[in-house]
């Protein structure tokens, strides 16, 4: 049996232009607040208040943690130290 070529891909470029991923949304600063807000008073459970909003958990604690000021340990990493080398004497520039 020999397969039919050219028309048999419109029908799946169809369905392909029809799935498109949802665009991000933007949530303004009142929006997140009012989020964390509901899971800080704790009348649902914060996997529940996600699956409401449409937002994913860890979205949800990243906006805790900034807006309750908690410092993202990420961002926190000590930086290190300028070693001198031995040989060098650190008064002398070069």
């Amino acid at each position: 049996m020999k397969q039919k070529s050219g028309p048999g891909k419109a029908p799946a470029e169809h369905v392909l232009k029809d799935i498109r991923r949802q665009a991000r949304r933007q949530y303004s600063a009142e929006e997140k607040i009012r989020i964390v807000l509901e899971g800080l008073r704790g009348e649902e459970n914060i996997s529940e208040l996600c699956r409401r909003e449409g937002i994913a958990a860890s979205m949800y604690y990243g906006w805790s943690k900034e807006f309750l000021g908690k410092p993202d340990p990420a961002k926190m990493t000590p930086q290190r130290e300028k070693k001198t080398p031995k040989n060098v004497d650190p008064g002398h520039t070069a």
